[in-house]
């Protein structure tokens, strides 16, 4: 009895232990660091650090300051209240956050070599699309730095390309970023991955990096405490100075958090790509995460999925997904790493000044594409932050990498939740860069989706018919990004499945079930993000899934906000609020209204905003529209000669249609009277040889075959009725019996409809999507512009 008694007792105590270990793993740890918002510039706030006992550590940037209190405990699993409230009752502190440690993981995959002997750098043969060097780029001119655990800044492969003004040491607060060593050299990952952008070539140590003329630093703020002002004070180092920063870090990939940037970093990325490079827009790029194994998405990581960030994950030497890599619709594209056990892995510089030819995971993913936009920045230094993703999205290569979900999403582009637009192809991207185009305007256009909270049961389908902020200056006519802001609740979110459709039918998974995930906290104004639908046209009906894919009847969760948030590019024509747009007049009107607003112009005239115009401006055609004519006691349908905007895929045009264009867009071809867009079958490759083109679209195979047909058909029926003349006497009438289905309830010829039975996840990674001619058959052009809407409802 007593050893009974004294088991329990000890397994009593492991499971308080077991409990509290959790609890403590679960729980914020606040530090003794503080980020404060202060106005009055440096002054006022070493006078507010001396008053209340801080030490000023000085500017993050802006107005926001890094303050630490050497009396308030350095680790603490609750915030100082007393010392928060001393600084919120200051006047001219505007916002102060006492500072939580956040969990970061390095994205590396740590395996032992199987085969020292592998042949090196295979990733950067010709074969593998980097003939960039051939055309005489190297990087030369851009700066790169890696934010991570620091730089073996002495390493013989690194030095001559080490910039002291890309680096600093964001944990000890100096500019030194040299690794701390310890006898199991964690703190390599920065090195290796700054060896990959740009170990130098020609001096007998170690490989080359993808762009072995760039300048390369280091930023020093993985090896300590990682806060929000440690995130932000690295991503925001030396903007004018720096062009590209790596990250092959994150959120912890467990499979079951949900975390990122917080408000500080969230300023950091918006000043990087509004302010940096002399407003070009600092470039970030993420690693997309390597948590496949724990069946995470990088969904749930806000960086990564953040539209400010280039997301890459990997492929294998063989084309293959590796195991430790996570699907989602944020990552843009992908290039080389490690996979299985026996394929190559990625040979870069090592700490101590070695070399290693076993850097693996996404970890060594980011910097091989950070180093491609190096050498795409250097054939063009005026490429913008979103110039630099348009090249992506138009140059990678599906070719050889395999994946079940690779779809063709509404203008032809293949795209994968594994791989984004596929491999990265150094020397295209070079080529398309040199005589790159500006892109527009980025547009953001938001649309609340949602009225009332919805139940989400087994699964929940809502759609929306969206007109893309038609006829206001935040217009988007051509996608970038796409963002679903949700908030659910649920009690197990990672039973949750989220799929988003696109007018054009392009299918997004935002969200992947996640089986270690058991949280009941659901999404709080969480933003999924998808970049698959890129270059579509947004309006039209957006449809939203999401499915519980392992209900036991005892789930449940609600819908409660669901807002669509369309980033891209407005129509390129003149914008119809600026000065120079032709101003429609009321000189010509023929009817109007009882709020005198012209409804109806003069023969010769077309309607345009609430006037009359002789000549319809760019991006519009005249053509006939049905109103509602409300006058006095009556009401009347009548036709009336209106300006209608052209099909987005026409610059100028004869009529609304996708074939009546007179003009294109730019990246964009006029055939006959379409408009194709580059990346289309038509398009000429950047890296054909001079003179090589595509032989022009002709119809002339597809009606020699129609008519071969039709010429078969008729001697086949002839043959036939003749045999059946000469037989003397069957019957020549055909009868076709449909297949029927026994049902037990309703008969042996019951029809049965299958209707609202949840589909099992994964199948439609396996349905074939749209094909390249889809998008010819959309016609979701009738209604088209706000000031017809207003029209019609008069």
């Amino acid at each position: 009895m007593d050893a009974r008694v004294a088991l329990l007792h000890v397994w009593t105590v492991l499971v308080l232990l077991t409990a509290e270990r959790k609890w403590i793993d679960a729980a914020e740890v606040y530090t003794n660091a503080w980020a404060v918002q202060i106005n009055g510039g440096p002054e006022e706030a070493d006078r507010i650090a001396r008053e209340h006992g801080f030490i000023n550590h000085g500017n993050v940037f802006g107005d926001y300051y890094h303050f630490r209190h050497h009396a308030v405990e350095k680790r603490a699993l609750s915030g100082h209240r007393g010392m928060h409230i001393r600084l919120q009752k200051e006047p001219q502190v505007l916002w102060a956050e006492q500072q939580v440690v956040k969990k970061r993981k390095k994205r590396d995959v740590y395996e032992d070599p199987t085969d020292p002997d592998f042949p090196k750098q295979w990733y950067l043969s010709s074969k593998h699309k980097f003939n960039s060097w051939a055309q005489g780029y190297t990087g030369k001119g851009v700066v790169v730095t890696i934010l991570d655990d620091g730089i073996e800044k002495d390493h013989p492969d690194l030095i001559s390309n080490y910039d002291p003004e890309a680096s600093y040491d964001v944990n000890d607060g100096d500019a030194d970023p040299q690794p701390r060593y310890t006898q199991r050299n964690e703190n390599r990952h920065g090195t290796r991955c700054a060896g990959e952008v740009a170990a130098a070539a020609n001096n007998g140590v170690c490989g080359v990096g993808v762009a072995y003329n760039a300048k390369i630093g280091g930023v020093r703020m993985l090896d300590g405490e990682v806060t929000d002002v440690v995130e932000a004070h690295s991503l925001s180092l030396n903007p004018q100075h720096i062009h590209i920063y790596s990250a092959s870090w994150g959120p912890e990939d467990d499979g079951k958090s949900l975390d990122g940037p917080a408000k500080l970093a969230k300023e950091a990325f918006l000043q990087g790509i509004t302010k940096g490079r002399s407003r070009l827009g600092s470039i970030f790029v993420w690693a997309s995460g390597n948590g496949g194994r724990e069946q995470d998405s990088c969904n749930c990581d806000g960086y990564t999925n953040s539209i400010y960030t280039l997301s890459i994950s990997s492929t294998t030497q063989s084309g293959n997904v590796p195991w430790y890599s996570e699907p989602c619709s944020s990552t843009l594209a992908t290039t080389f790493s490690s996979g299985n056990p026996g394929e190559k892995q990625i040979v870069t510089t090592d700490l101590r000044q070695k070399c290693t030819d076993s850097h693996t995971g996404t970890s060594a993913s980011a910097p091989l594409a950070a180093g491609i936009i190096a050498l795409a920045l250097e054939a063009n230094m005026n490429l913008t932050w979103r110039d630099m993703q348009h090249l992506v999205v138009r140059t990678s290569q599906p070719g050889h990498l395999s994946a079940i979900d690779w779809k063709t999403n509404g203008v032809g582009r293949r795209v994968s939740h594994s791989y984004g637009y596929g491999l990265l192809d150094a020397g295209a991207m070079v080529a398309l860069a040199q005589n790159w185009t500006t892109v527009g305007p980025q547009h953001q256009c938001v649309h609340t989706m949602l009225s009332e909270p919805r139940d989400i049961g087994n699964k929940l389908v809502f759609s929306k018919s969206v007109d893309a902020c038609w006829g206001r200056p935040e217009y988007v006519s051509s996608l970038e990004h796409v963002q679903a802001r949700l908030t659910l609740s649920h009690n197990q979110r990672g039973k949750l499945a989220i799929h988003l459709i696109s007018p054009l039918g392009t299918r997004s998974t935002l969200l992947f079930p996640r089986p270690n995930d058991f949280s009941s906290e659901g999404f709080n104004d969480w933003a999924f993000m998808t970049t698959h639908s890129w270059d579509e046209d947004p309006q039209g009906e957006w449809t939203l899934e999401i499915e519980n894919v392992a209900a036991n009847g005892r789930d449940y969760g609600v819908l409660s906000q669901f807002t669509l948030i369309l980033w891209g590019t407005g129509p390129s024509v003149v914008n119809p609020s600026s000065s120079d747009f032709p101003r429609p007049s009321n000189n010509s009107c023929k009817t109007f209204d009882a709020q005198q607003i012209c409804i109806e112009c003069s023969p010769g005239f077309s309607l345009f905003l609430q006037g009359c115009m002789k000549v319809c401006p760019p991006g519009f055609t005249s053509g006939p529209q049905l109103l509602n004519l409300s006058l006095e006691n009556w009401v009347d349908l009548s036709s009336v000669q209106a300006c209608l905007p052209c099909n987005p895929a026409c610059l100028t045009c004869s009529g609304t249609g996708p074939t009546d264009c007179l003009s294109c867009p730019p990246h964009s071809h006029l055939v006959l009277t379409s408009c194709l867009h580059q990346n289309q079958v038509q398009r000429k490759s950047p890296l054909e040889p001079p003179g090589f083109s595509v032989a022009p679209y002709t119809q002339l195979p597809a009606v020699v075959a129609v008519l071969s047909c039709a010429f078969i058909l008729a001697a086949f029926v002839g043959v036939f009725l003749l045999l059946q003349m000469r037989s003397g006497g069957a019957s020549l009438g055909w009868r076709t019996k449909l297949p029927s289905v026994y049902s037990e309830t309703r008969g042996e010829n019951a029809r049965i409809c299958y209707k609202g039975i949840p589909t099992v996840w994964g199948d439609e990674d396996m349905i074939a999507y749209q094909s390249e001619s889809d998008s010819e058959e959309v016609d979701g052009h009738s209604e088209r512009t706000a000031f017809i809407k207003t029209q019609s409802s008069i």
